[in-house]
């Protein structure tokens, strides 16, 4: 470890030996063992006689400044909040939607946690705030000491985008960077872990002669079991129904696992994460190409296991990225990978990855010779994926529900399918169990007022958390109007949960239904078509108070429903564009415009 990278200051109480021991040991530590030596050493402390006085003489405040798309920045915010509180600050979570960047002059300890979105882009809660940052309004933050968390998916160009460019500007803005930058992909717990324990240790060094211990601390007892991202829940597929009827071009699941025995609960709007395996076919032809052994050891950050244990349930063994093809090729060593990569084919490059997978690369690529271990190196971790949640737990106690489109498709002579989608499609029979954990959303929600209106558009697998948020506002009684705009292809066959819709419309939990099937008929028709239709009672509903929650496709779908929204408001409000867009703006503000996109 560099000097630049100690996590004690020289200026610390110990001596040169121990202050390279603890350097070397302390951030290796896992979150729960920081608590346990917490409790420890408090322990100690009495056991001295040296116990730590009971109210602290003065808690520096520590503002933890998060944008979050998916909920993990927000989540990992929350977390980082408790852990800082520990070691006596005073720490509150602020998302980037709720503060301006003029407020942040006079924070003299900042940390941030962002996520980068697609190609580059900021959360959808964030894209003011990061804009007035990097702009001329920007206040000068001398006197701030800071650090940066990004989030962010090695398989797209531009990872951790929102980090990096929040890193430079804060500092080009006269801020202190105390804790280096830190970047994560979509295995984040081990960087997180060294990082909020790094920036936290070098914020409570420099703030230490303010901070005094708030209580004195006691071993925990022992907790009881929490499900989650690093411990998921072995959850039983009880049903499994296609909603497609026969003649459909798509393939639609609807999915109830069992949560019983798990204390897992959730909310109308959050995810479920869902750990998935790779399929047996897609392993042995990785094993076939490389001529590996699957029964050979192989070693991982988590331990050791048999290289076909580790391709079909620990790594990515589908995905192909820049990163990717770096590392593989730096074993392969193949001329033609090497051109392919260099930054100056960076459209060729992008071309060849569209469409294929590892299997592809080993193929055209390859080595003259690799080992299981080489091959593993090149894979990151098999990450989860996300579905919104088709349920409402005060509706379906101890369940939880999900619509997922699965991804069947050939290319470049190969016959290709979802990772996850065909898992579950596949290679789980009811009875069996599936690795899941709830991720929240603390962003896409019902109103929170009762009797608000509700629209709600989500073509194809978008109306997932619709029928969450229909079955919780029944559950609840709300007397809010409620609006459902859906699309998909055929009415006939592809009217997904069409009966319940029926129902909820005849029982008049459901005000209004519009539905947008694109091939009925010559010229094609979507859902922002549909809001063009209504424009009046669109805008009407709106002027009443409306939430205009979307979901689905982020590509096109979410954009042509934006621009139908602002031209709506600006035709039916007798508005300008820009005082339609400053309407859009107030409804995001107002937490009224809400999106969940893919």
């Amino acid at each position: 470890m560099s000097k630049s990278d100690d996590f004690l200051p020289n200026t610390a109480p110990f001596s040169p030996d121990q202050l390279q021991w603890l350097n070397g040991f302390l951030p290796n530590l896992q979150p729960d063992q920081l608590i346990w030596m917490e409790g420890f050493l408090g322990g100690l402390r009495v056991a001295k006689g040296d116990a730590a006085p009971a109210v602290s003489v003065t808690a520096p405040k520590l503002t933890v400044l998060f944008g979050s798309e998916s909920g993990n920045a927000e989540s990992l915010a929350d977390q980082t909040v408790k852990t800082a509180t520990k070691a006596c600050f005073k720490a509150k979570a602020v998302s980037m939607s709720d503060i301006k960047p003029a407020k942040l002059k006079g924070i003299e300890n900042l940390l941030v946690l962002v996520s980068t979105w697609g190609e580059g882009d900021p959360p959808e809660n964030s894209i003011d705030f990061i804009q007035t940052l990097m702009s001329d309004q920007a206040p000068r933050l001398e006197g701030t000491r800071f650090s940066v968390l990004g989030l962010g998916d090695t398989s797209y160009e531009h990872f951790c985008k929102m980090g990096i460019d929040i890193d430079a500007r804060l500092e080009a803005l006269g801020a202190q960077r105390v804790f280096d930058r830190k970047d994560c992909d979509v295995d984040f717990d081990d960087d997180y872990a060294a990082w909020s324990t790094g920036a936290i240790a070098a914020l409570s060094a420099l703030a230490a002669p303010a901070a005094a211990p708030v209580s004195v601390a006691t071993a925990p007892a022992t907790a009881t079991v929490k499900y989650s991202r690093k411990n998921p829940f072995p959850s039983e597929l009880t049903e499994r129904v296609m909603l497609n009827g026969a003649g459909s071009a798509k393939e639609t699941i609807h999915l109830e696992f069992s949560l019983e025995g798990s204390g897992l609960e959730y909310e109308a709007g959050d995810a479920l994460a869902v750990i998935p395996h790779n399929a047996q076919d897609v392993v042995d032809t990785i094993l076939a190409a490389t001529k590996l052994d699957g029964s050979a050891t192989v070693t991982l950050k988590d331990g050791e296991c048999t290289l076909s244990d580790a391709l079909t349930r620990k790594l990515d063994a589908t995905a192909i990225s820049l990163p990717v093809l770096k590392r593989y090729n730096e074993i392969a060593l193949n001329e033609q990978l090497a051109e392919l990569i260099d930054p100056a084919n960076k459209a060729k490059l992008n071309d060849y990855i569209h469409g294929r997978e590892i299997i592809d690369v080993l193929v055209d690529f390859p080595a003259s010779e690799i080992t299981a271990n080489q091959l593993t190196s090149t894979m990151r971790k098999l990450p989860p994926r996300l579905y919104s949640i088709a349920s409402s737990l005060k509706a379906h106690p101890g369940e939880v529900h999900l619509t997922v489109g699965v991804v069947r498709y050939d290319s470049n002579g190969r016959q290709r399918k979802g990772v996850c989608s065909s898992f579950l499609a596949d290679r789980i029979e009811e009875g069996g169990k599936v690795d899941i954990f709830v991720t929240t959303n603390k962003h896409f929600k019902v109103p929170a007022n009762p009797d608000a209106p509700l629209i709600m558009v989500g073509p194809g697998t978008g109306i997932a958390p619709f029928r969450a948020f229909i079955e919780e506002r029944q559950a609840t009684e709300a007397t809010g109007k409620n609006w459902l705009i859906f699309g998909d292809q055929h009415y006939l066959t592809d009217f997904l949960y069409q009966t319940e819709w029926q129902s909820y419309l005849s029982d008049g939990v459901l005000t209004k239904l519009d539905v947008a099937f694109s091939r009925d008929q010559a010229k094609k028709v979507y859902v922002q078509d549909r809001m063009r239709e209504n424009a009046t009672e669109l805008y009407a509903w709106l002027e009443q108070g409306a939430s205009f929650c979307v979901c689905g496709d982020a590509t096109r779908m979410a954009h042509d429903v934006d621009k139908a929204l602002h031209d709506v408001i600006a035709q039916e409000g007798g508005l300008s564009e820009e005082a339609a867009a400053d309407y859009v703006k107030q409804l995001k503000a107002d937490k009224r415009y809400l999106r969940d996109v893919y």
